[in-house]
């Protein structure tokens, strides 16, 4: 996060005898089938590209902007505004990040601010900054054009903006869901700090680690003094990883009391869910589809943003942490993740050649939404688990298939050599 100063044809020679080519043909001709059987199976490649946006209406902050708009993106699609991390940029958030995936899956666009060394040698965006943060006002200002701009000239729907960031990038983000949550929705703060928290630049260090002390009510005053009359706060999602020593974990907590209290609700948790990861996440006023916090911890994960490249999400490198997909949960969390690896409803039309349940000591396998709709597995946050034992089976979709044995009556197991 480090917040640090502004800103004629050739001889071809004898034939080959047939009895020493017959072998070169066949293997070829292996290599040919097996090339075939890779681009049949490969996935559609999206011609879509990350894009810079010269010009996007009136930019305060002298940011930059890039965007992101899959093939065949309809009209009406929601908007995800993205920002990296200290030293980072708009080309590595977008490979890494696990959002490109998203965009794809989900149909999302996406735009990507990106800070530039003129305004801070580090790349950080200045969320410690006053005039970096007010409303109408420096890279605040910057962002909202590039909303502003993204959504007119893609005809993308406005009431269905969100904005995620790493780090400076999630402190960032706290404050544009203060700014602007006229603008924005929902929120994705992933190792950053409460709205509010710094004043200058020497404040920002001792708001990153070890953090401030502040009760829940001082904490949503930090962000009632930024919200416009009668606006609607927004949802919001904050991860941190308890290794965190960047930027400690206190402040992922103090992030959750801040947005809890400006929400008004209660400073318990409605629910609790474990994620891979492993991952913890808690529900307040709410559960996964309608809560207005949540707070995902992601146990042992240092400072950086989560990813999961196993299940196609996101890659790992420097901060980007190959532990659980923040991405495609993030999106769940707001609503505009359906498609993550499988649809929010339930297909049409009954299975087909898939065993039904069968009595206690018996293997069934099937796909994973199959598993969850004849009542082997459950699904939680796109993902399947084995009913009565909990196991992870992965993806919940048409694609992904299990083995599951019962154990006992209604305790299923999954089985990873099969039936």
């Amino acid at each position: 996060m480090h917040p640090h100063a502004h800103r004629i044809r050739p001889d071809t020679g004898p034939p080959i005898p047939a009895r020493l080519l017959a072998p070169v043909l066949s293997v070829i001709a292996v290599l040919l089938l097996t090339l075939a059987a890779l681009v049949v199976t490969a996935p559609r490649a999206s011609a879509a590209e990350l894009a810079p946006v010269p010009s996007f209406g009136t930019d305060p902050g002298n940011l930059a902007m890039y965007e992101y708009v899959p093939d065949g993106l309809p009209e009406g699609a929601p908007l995800v505004v993205l920002l990296h991390g200290c030293t980072q940029n708009a080309t590595d958030y977008h490979r890494s990040s696990g959002w490109a995936e998203q965009a794809e899956r989900s149909g999302l666009a996406l735009v990507y601010a990106e800070q530039r060394t003129t305004n801070n040698a580090n790349r950080c965006f200045n969320w410690f900054e006053p005039g970096d943060v007010a409303r109408g006002s420096g890279e605040a200002r910057s962002i909202a054009s590039m909303v502003e701009s993204a959504v007119s000239r893609h005809g993308l729907d406005p009431d269905r903006v969100f904005v995620s960031g790493l780090s400076a990038g999630g402190a960032m983000t706290a404050e544009l869901l203060a700014a602007y949550p006229d603008l924005f929705v929902g929120g994705g703060i992933v190792a950053g700090v409460p709205a509010g928290c710094a004043s200058g630049l020497i404040d920002a260090f001792t708001c990153m680690n070890p953090g401030k002390t502040l009760t829940p009510q001082q904490w949503g005053d930090r962000v009632r003094a930024k919200l416009p009359d009668g606006a609607e706060p927004p949802r919001v999602a904050i991860w941190h990883g308890t290794a965190d020593t960047t930027v400690a974990p206190a402040n992922g907590r103090s992030s959750v009391a801040q947005w809890v209290n400006v929400l008004g609700l209660p400073s318990e948790p409605d629910g609790t869910e474990s994620l891979p990861g492993p991952t913890t996440v808690e529900y307040y006023g709410g559960g996964a589809e309608d809560a207005g916090v949540a707070h995902f911890s992601v146990a042992g994960m240092g400072h950086g943003t989560p990813v999961d490249p196993s299940s196609g999400c996101g890659a790992a490198g420097a901060h980007f942490l190959d532990t659980v997909c923040s991405a495609g949960y993030t999106a769940l969390f707001w609503g505009i993740g359906g498609n993550d690896g499988g649809p929010t409803d339930p297909p049409t039309g009954e299975p087909t050649g898939e065993p039904t349940e069968g009595p206690a000591g018996e293997c069934v396998t099937a796909s994973n939404h199959t598993h969850v709709a004849q009542g082997r597995a459950e699904h939680r946050l796109g993902y399947a688990y084995a009913l009565g034992s909990g196991d992870l089976l992965g993806l919940w979709n048409t694609a992904v298939r299990t083995s599951l044995t019962e154990t006992a009556v209604g305790h299923w197991e999954l089985t990873p050599g099969g039936c």
